[in-house]
């Protein structure tokens, strides 16, 4: 004949055991944390369960299921929870109220009252805390030294799964962002010119990198006519989501204005008034409107807190670099700026465009590409197409920086007026 004791051991097994299973068949945590619940009400015979969850950035307990009750969340140093996660130890109170160590807010809160409680520190496969597991109210009276053996096993079983769940979460939420980002890249990158503009005498082409998976940077090209083409180049500060929507919209802008009014200055000062409350306070953007025309041979511009703007004239082995015309768009309504006279452009010459993360780029040692690096390129390739211009600006960069990671988005529109 068994003895009751041993019998009652093999239940509890039996039950810690059905426990494990049924926490290694939950996919989700929600579903997870109330199967917990469910499982230390059973095996600890109790009235009620809390799992509180740790945040280890804000050093927060808060709970994600509390059977009868509502989300809680306290600070990680306070009450008899507090103390367990500092000691790492189970804490049996036989009678709350007459604890100092009880945080008697909780009850307030709830409309609960507790009357005893088994708390116990939930720690991963590694030994990272978890959380802590509560049970209150133990039916028979306070909890025993067997309580304490099951509440342990559970704790184990209990903050293993946790752990695992946790980071299939992060996984998945991981996962999900990098196709969502992979889905904004394909947008903006479709919204990119997919042909360079063809226009008399010109050659004109355009390129960008961005840093991250969607880039703060961006160039379009307008048509305006069989003997104009407009160019835009925008670079909103910072890289990432928020900056390609911001430099996205304007595109839309620019593109839509410049249907009314292909003066520059009047389509980038609308842009500027249209944007208002769109771009943050700790936000702007560098743009450029240009327009070549090639019946006059020239471009006419505006910059607003774009440059430098790189000119190589040909017959001369010459290079100008102007400056913006005015500040960044998104700072100030109105925008006030004198529009600068046109670019001439002589046979063979070349008009650069880029952004700053073009130069600003830096080696190993700390020293950036620099635009005299730039210009070396322009002066060593005088007879590049356009395209191949970027190309070798581009592939100069790379041997320069090296290893050393991207830090910022890399656009460049060249224009080429053609010797012939």
């Amino acid at each position: 004949m068994s003895h009751p004791d041993t019998e009652r051991q093999i239940a509890d097994l039996n039950t810690l055991l059905d426990v494990s299973r049924r926490l290694g068949a939950t996919t989700e945590l929600t579903p997870l944390l109330q199967r917990v619940t469910e499982a230390a009400i059973r095996v600890l015979d109790c009235e009620r369960t809390t799992v509180f969850l740790y945040d280890r950035n804000a050093h927060e307990l808060h709970s994600r299921v509390a059977t009868g009750s509502t989300e809680i969340r306290f600070s990680a140093d306070r009450g008899i929870a507090g103390e367990s996660i500092r000691t790492g130890a189970i804490i049996n109170v036989p009678d709350a109220y007459a604890d100092d160590r009880f945080n008697k807010e909780i009850d307030k809160i709830t409309g609960f009252k507790t009357r005893n409680l088994l708390t116990f520190p939930m720690h991963g496969h590694d030994g990272a805390l978890v959380g802590v597991l509560q049970v209150l109210n133990r039916k028979g009276g306070p909890f025993d030294a067997r309580d304490e053996e099951l509440a342990s096993a559970l704790s184990s079983l209990a903050g293993v799964a946790v752990q695992r769940q946790q980071l299939l979460d992060e996984y998945a939420v991981k996962c999900r962002i990098e196709r969502d980002l992979a889905v904004a890249r394909d947008i903006q990158q479709s919204l990119l010119p997919q042909d360079n503009p063809r226009l008399a005498g010109y050659d004109i082409a355009g390129f960008s990198e961005p840093a991250d998976e969607t880039g703060g940077d961006c160039y379009d090209y307008l048509e305006l006519g069989e003997h104009r083409t407009g160019l835009v180049i925008a670079d909103a500060t910072g890289h990432g989501i928020g900056p390609a929507l911001l430099v996205s919209q304007l595109l839309a802008m620019v593109r839509a204005l410049s249907t009314e009014a292909t003066d520059p200055f009047t389509v980038l000062r609308r842009v500027n008034a249209l944007l208002g409350d769109e771009i943050p306070d700790s936000m702007f953007i560098t743009s450029f409107f240009g327009i070549v025309d090639c019946r006059e041979h020239t471009i006419n511009y505006l910059s607003a807190g774009h440059g430098p703007l790189i000119h190589y004239q040909r017959a001369t082995d010459t290079v100008t670099s102007l400056h913006a015309d005015t500040i960044p768009l998104g700072i100030l309504d109105p925008l006030v700026a004198t529009p600068p006279p046109p670019i001439e452009m002589q046979p063979g010459d070349t008009f650069l465009l880029i952004t700053d993360g073009m130069f600003e780029w830096a080696n190993a040692s700390g020293e950036q590409f620099g635009i005299p690096r730039i210009i070396d390129v322009l002066r060593r390739e005088p007879d590049a197409s356009a395209t191949e211009l970027i190309k070798h600006i581009r592939e100069e960069l790379g041997r320069f920086t090296g290893e050393t990671p991207q830090p910022d988005d890399l656009t460049a529109i060249a224009v080429r007026r053609l010797q012939g």
